[in-house]
């Protein structure tokens, strides 16, 4: 059981409701969910009603329970499969789908999907259990995407390979590399970007790029910008740590929000209807029983050859030469 506290700000001057201000602070929560497990709201001391309006200087007090699910079921999900022996699978995820079970999202994974591409049927796991160790429904999975991010994602199909595999991407013995498209255009061809991620203290469901701080966790990211078009960029990003949202994050810090984020970039007059423009191109990695590097690539998604099809026609192509100074 979850409890928060929220005290609205003093310039706050929205007309909205109380579900709606509390799904928007509350990581990974929509009003569904809320109404399915509040126990308790309180509104200035008093019990409210999810429909009641806020105003500045209100004090909020939520209960709630998430509904955990005692099973996990596998689900006849199609998956776009890049390779596949008796140790591991890749699969081209797409845009949408989430990578595992966890609050909000116990159906529709990428582990229900495979649960029924291995044949194994079900899950089951302790609630209890899963409230202490998130990783209870994560079988297979050794790292993961964000819902909106497509692109190649590799799981372990039995507990010796799942080892191999984490050890190499917590010593980031790897190479991942993703495109993106970005509304905006880097100042240099490329660069190395190093921060802290920390949580947005004014969006619990954002982050943050820092410098000079001990805070968050430490996120490194080298990008270079393949062409420009207008005010728009195409953008390489290999990631050497993996942090929540970290291309998202240092695109935003870059001043290049990713066109089509619904949670750091803005709606795009041009590309209105644009999702997230971010799709992860290239794996290299060591396979269990391999003494060389494997490399695996997923298909440029429809979504960006439809974007860039449309840039290439409204805007003419630009390189930045520009270098960014070698540090100090």
């Amino acid at each position: 059981m979850s409890c928060f506290n929220f005290k609205i700000p003093e310039d706050f001057s929205e007309n909205i409701r109380l579900d709606k201000y509390l799904s928007d602070q509350i990581p990974d929560m929509n009003r569904s969910k809320l109404k399915t497990g509040l126990k308790e709201l309180l509104l200035n001391g008093k019990t409210a009603k999810l429909s009641s309006k806020i105003k500045s200087g209100d004090l909020i007090t939520v209960t709630w329970e998430e509904q955990i699910p005692h099973d996990i079921q596998a689900e006849n999900i199609p998956l776009n499969i890049i390779f596949e022996n008796d140790d591991v699978t890749v699969i081209n995820k797409e845009q949408g789908m989430v990578t595992h079970p966890a609050a909000g999202n116990w159906n529709g994974t990428l582990v229900n999907a495979l649960l029924y591409h291995w044949n194994k049927g079900s899950l089951s796991c302790n609630p209890d259990e899963i409230a202490l160790n998130n990783n209870s429904f994560r079988t297979g999975i050794v790292h993961r995407l964000d819902k909106d991010t497509s692109g190649i994602i590799i799981t372990a199909k039995n507990r010796a390979a799942e080892e191999f595999l984490l050890k190499q991407f917590k010593r980031h013995k790897l190479r991942k590399e993703y495109i993106a498209i970005a509304c905006g255009r880097p100042k240099y061809k490329g660069g190395i970007i190093e921060t802290q991620i920390i949580r947005d203290p004014g969006n619990r469901k954002r982050f943050k790029a820092v410098k000079d701080t001990k805070n968050g966790k430490f996120a490194k990211s080298i990008y270079h910008c393949i062409a420009c078009y207008g005010n728009y960029s195409l953008l390489r990003f290999r990631i050497k740590t993996g942090r929540t949202h970290q291309i998202r994050v240092h695109a935003k810090y870059l001043g290049c929000p990713l066109l089509g984020d619904p949670i750091y970039g803005k709606k795009d007059t041009l590309f209105p209807d644009a999702t997230l423009m971010l799709h992860s191109r290239l794996l290299r990695i060591f396979l269990p029983g391999q003494n060389h590097l494997t490399e695996f690539k997923a298909r440029v998604p429809q979504r960006f050859k439809t974007v860039l099809k449309k840039l290439h026609e409204s805007f003419p192509k630009e390189l930045i030469t520009k270098v960014e100074p070698v540090k100090k």
